[in-house]
């Protein structure tokens, strides 16, 4: 496995692929998408509103792209929107294609649709993650969401295949194009601090290592107290709290893979004996590592866009 945090975070998420479904609008409008996994959307046209509970209005335009890998509530919206909070029905057009709002010449054209994390670990995941992506203005992942849409609705060999791997860059290309000091706390503020982001590549590529602050902060060139606040002011967790995580989410594959035993899974992420990891493991995942693999067969919860994810999305259709 590569020792670039963020392709490992990828990775270990293990995305699926979605439907995307191309909407046009005309006049006011406002929907409010089903909370049926992480949501994105590629403004192809026109202007719209994305309105996330808990913050502020984002107004979005032609060549922006979102991703909400956690939101469940919220809302798009013309960019005066109708009257009295009233929501729109969407009208399929055609298979894949849905007009919302007055009749007529759409004036905003957006690609949405959903992506499924099918690790187990999502949760520990994402919060390594924005709760929201916004890139403006980057073309190739336009792109990528417009052959996504296209590989979605045709019938070709390797489809699912296809399909799996055009939504794994697009993941990465909103991930990597989100890097900056203006991103909020987390992996991708991190790596772009470069003091910071030794230390992640340093976790990340020996995570059975012991670890000390006092290595990570040399590693990082810095003392200790500054490199322990940078770490947590920019990843938004302490470095150990980091280190745990990861070494979890790692030994959680490992452990549903079911080809490698508890005491061997242990040393692969950093403990001397195989009762210290299971007494560590318990506190933190609930149940013991035997239990857990057991009970979490490598597969169980993953599915490359096969057909029975379809119905499900489609029948929502935009809540209508």
């Amino acid at each position: 496995m590569p020792h670039d945090p963020l392709t490992q975070v990828i990775g270990l998420l293990r995305p699926s692929a979605s439907f995307s479904k191309l909407a046009t609008a005309a006049g006011t409008w406002a929907v409010r998408p089903p909370a049926e996994g992480p949501f994105y959307g590629a403004i192809l046209e026109g202007d719209c509103v994305l309105s996330i509970a808990g913050r502020p209005p984002l107004r979005l335009g032609r060549g922006d792209f979102i991703l909400l890998p956690t939101a469940d509530d919220f809302m798009m919206s013309s960019v005066v929107p109708p009257p009295s909070g009233s929501l729109s029905v969407p009208t399929q057009v055609r298979p894949g294609v849905f007009h919302l709002g007055e009749p007529g010449t759409p004036d905003t054209r957006m690609l949405v649709g959903y992506c499924a994390f099918g690790s187990d670990d999502a949760t520990l995941l994402v919060e390594l993650l924005p709760e929201l992506v916004v890139v403006r203005g980057e073309r190739r992942l336009t792109l990528l969401v417009e052959l996504l849409s296209e590989e979605a609705r045709a019938e070709r060999p390797g489809r699912n295949v296809v399909l799996a791997r055009l939504l794994e860059v697009l993941l990465i290309e909103a991930f990597r194009a989100t890097t900056g000091a203006t991103a909020p706390p987390g992996l991708l503020r991190g790596l772009a601090d470069e003091r910071v982001a030794a230390a992640l590549r340093r976790i990340h590529g020996e995570p059975a290592y012991p670890w000390t602050i006092g290595e990570l902060a040399k590693a990082s060139a810095l003392s200790r107290s500054t490199f322990f606040d940078r770490f947590r002011r920019e990843v938004g967790v302490r470095p150990m709290e980091y280190l745990l995580g990861w070494r979890m989410a790692l030994a959680k594959e490992l452990l549903r893979s079911g080809d490698v035993s508890v005491g061997e899974v242990a040393g692969r992420v950093g403990y001397s004996s195989q009762s210290t990891f299971s007494v560590a493991f318990a506190r933190q995942i609930g149940m013991s590592p035997t239990a857990y693999a057991r009970g979490r067969p490598m597969g169980s919860d993953h599915n490359l866009a096969g057909d029975d994810q379809r119905p499900a999305l489609h029948r929502s259709a935009w809540n209508s």
